[in-house]
């Protein structure tokens, strides 16, 4: 099979609440990470170790501003990058799920291959009202999660793929 162009977006998005939950889970990595560099230098600057460079060692607060200054962008942008690339569509017997910024990721499933549909939300998201579906296939490769979908959303994918597997299975037999 060949193509003529580029793959097309599937057409849904994923809910606007899930930018707050990767912002959450963004803040919650960078508070450790700067928090483990206030310890790091710290440690390291105040260890008196003759390979410490002496201007580091008096001011070892510079590693944790440094982590800072570097990672904030990154904080505050991920979650809108994550947003404006991850998609899903059920079409026809299909679901069709696109995510990844720098390595895109592109999955089809087809719903005749699909074993489970797990719906799970973590503390996060159940704080926010949102869920995410794992559609689960025999190949690994073939199967897919879908993060950031709004929890009704979710229940009625779930049960539409569910329910869609389960005739297209009996008309296999």
């Amino acid at each position: 099979m060949t193509s003529s162009g580029p793959l097309r977006d599937p057409a849904n998005r994923v809910s606007p609440r899930a930018r707050g939950l990767w912002l959450l889970e963004a803040l919650f990595g960078f508070v450790l990470l700067v928090g483990g560099s206030v310890l790091a230098g710290g440690w390291v600057g105040g260890s008196g170790w003759a390979w410490v460079p002496e201007w580091f060692a008096a001011r070892p607060w510079l590693l944790p501003v440094t982590v800072a200054v570097l990672t904030t962008p990154f904080l505050v942008a991920e979650p809108f990058v994550r947003y404006a690339v991850h998609r899903w569509e059920l079409s026809g017997d299909v679901v069709y799920a696109r995510q990844g910024f720098l390595t895109r990721e592109w999955v089809f499933v087809p719903v005749s291959r699909i074993q489970t549909v797990d719906k799970g939300q973590g503390w996060l998201e159940r704080m926010l009202g949102l869920a995410t579906l794992e559609i689960r296939t025999a190949s690994h490769a073939g199967s897919s999660t879908i993060k950031g979908l709004d929890f009704r959303v979710a229940a009625e994918l779930a049960e539409a793929l569910a329910r869609r597997a389960e005739q297209l299975r009996d008309d296999a037999t």
